[in-house]
């Protein structure tokens, strides 16, 4: 028998509790052993629950109980959750998360602390949801060197922006849909602001790399100044927007990324990632490109990549499981104002154009004329765009 504890017992963890009670002999079989839940740590009370007597609010509880190896944190943010995840890999449990803020910010030392006491620290859900895309980069394309990753990493926003585009909804009255839907949360800013997206990008850039990337080393920049204008526009030369996650991989080992609004040409699969779905393509030198896609949040299909990681935990009793993300190297990351780009532009100076030698002009609407630039660095383009608002192109 393995027992797990469950700390927070929120939509992801609750999702968990259901999935491990409604599937328990297939998920012991692959297990190889039979995988019990002995606590749920939470602040609340669940007096109704049919299993009231599992709840703790005292994490000692958990933590010093020999029984239980793997350990299911839930909670989100980052205090208590990393003062209980690092202590609990100092007792040898495995932990399991669906935690991107804290993998994001301290998944450099607790991996090493994983190791260290022959445990494992996995984080499948963390980006993704329910979409496996840690898994495959950490072992199905460990024989490539990854050159590109570029997501749709935030379901929010991209159900925002498909409204824009499919029935011409303006930014406020896309969100507030989203919010009663319970897509989006009452302050929406992790989402719209990009903040969200940031995290994950950052974890996938780590894994590709091997080595730390800092979320707050990610120039970021989220979906509230697009407007229909842009929407209009983008159409009529074969694009759509999204907000997409970037990290790009020199020979050099230097690592370009961003997150920020990209127009997507239609000819790309991710162009037809619609509503709250996300996606991830990866490019490999060996195998090309590939892509992930699915539901990248909810309750089951978040809650369903956190149990596959339990069974992997529940596989590797007392056998580190080798994750490839070492300590921050310093020049890591490219200067990203010498990154290049091509840009859509939308102004109210129909002269604007002129200073951009290559552009092509696209046309206007509701007295803003848009045009798209040649490839130019991002610092060149800035000195002369001055406070006109611009996309850029997702090549």
């Amino acid at each position: 028998m393995v027992y797990a504890a469950i700390l927070g017992f929120g939509t992801v963890g609750s999702g968990v509790y259901e999935i491990l009670r409604k599937n328990p002999s297939s998920i012991g079989k692959k297990a190889g052993d039979t995988i019990d839940v002995k606590y749920i740590l939470d602040i609340r009370d669940f007096p109704d629950h049919p299993e009231a007597h599992l709840f703790t609010k005292n994490y000692d509880d958990i933590l010093n109980d020999e029984e239980v190896s793997i350990v299911v944190e839930v909670m989100g943010g980052l205090k208590p959750a990393y003062e209980f995840t690092k202590a609990a890999l100092l007792a040898g449990k495995s932990v399991v998360t669906s935690n991107k803020e804290l993998v994001a910010t301290h998944g450099t030392e607790l991996i090493a602390i994983a190791k260290e006491n022959k445990t494992n620290y996995f984080f499948e859900a963390s980006v993704g949801g329910g979409i496996p895309i840690i898994r495959p980069l950490n072992q199905c394309l460990a024989a490539n060197e990854i050159s590109h990753l570029h997501g749709i990493l935030n379901g929010t926003t991209n159900y925002i922006l498909t409204k824009m585009f499919q029935e011409g909804s303006s930014f406020e009255d896309a969100l507030k849909e989203a919010q009663d839907l319970g897509y989006a949360e009452r302050n929406p800013e992790a989402d719209v602001e990009g903040h969200d997206a940031c995290r994950k990008t950052a974890i996938l850039a780590s894994l590709a790399t091997g080595k730390f990337v800092d979320y707050n080393d990610i120039p970021t920049e989220g979906i509230t100044k697009i407007t229909q204008t842009d929407v209009i526009m983008a159409e009529k030369i074969g694009y759509v927007i999204k907000l997409i996650g970037s990290a790009e991989i020199d020979a050099d080992g230097k690592v370009n990324a961003i997150v920020a609004p990209r127009l997507v040409s239609k000819t790309s699969l991710l162009s037809d990632v619609d509503g709250v779905f996300n996606a991830i393509m990866v490019r490999g030198d060996s195998l090309g490109d590939v892509m992930f896609y699915g539901r990248g949040a909810g309750k089951l299909p978040t809650a369903s990549a956190v149990v596959a990681d339990v069974i992997d935990a529940a596989k590797h009793f007392h056998i580190n499981k080798w994750v490839i993300w070492g300590e921050a190297e310093s020049g890591l990351m490219n200067d990203p104002e010498t990154a290049s780009y091509r840009y859509f532009v939308r102004t109210k100076d129909a002269s604007l154009a002129e200073k951009f030698p290559g552009a092509e002009e696209i046309g206007g609407a509701d007295g803003e004329f848009v045009f798209v630039t040649a490839p130019m660095q991002e610092k060149d383009f800035k000195a002369q765009v001055g406070d006109n608002a611009y996309i850029r192109i997702l090549p």
